[in-house]
């Protein structure tokens, strides 16, 4: 069974950085794509970026040139690298993969990690 282990969330103060990682128990050029999603307290899942197997990759506008989807092949991992964070990308960061597996897709997510932007 597949499985996605996020990490590196934290607090972190209006400005700063954080990099998440997501670590995938098996090569992630078995899933066709990857992304991050977050949820805020109160509000829906929202997409934040995402990285076709192909390598295509964007974000959403929100966070356009702040923050930054990359992976890892030899690793089986994806980050988010998130600049100039203010307070509103204050939430729980989840990472997502998507999966053809007998003719089925199927939806893995991480446990989620907590980013809190605070001063």
């Amino acid at each position: 069974q597949v499985q996605l282990v996020e990490s590196g969330g934290g607090l972190v103060q209006p400005g700063g950085s954080l990099r998440l990682s997501c670590a995938a128990s098996e090569s992630i050029f078995s899933f066709i794509g990857m992304g991050w999603y977050r949820q805020a307290p109160g509000k829906e899942r929202e997409l934040v970026a995402q990285i076709a197997s192909g390598g295509s990759a964007n974000v959403v506008d929100s966070v356009k040139g702040r923050f930054t989807i990359s992976r890892d092949n030899a690793k089986n991992t994806v980050y988010l690298q998130m600049n100039n964070l203010n307070p509103e990308d204050t939430a729980v960061y989840y990472c997502k993969a998507l999966k053809l597996t007998n003719k089925r897709y199927l939806e893995v997510w991480g446990q989620g990690t907590l980013v809190t932007v605070s001063s």
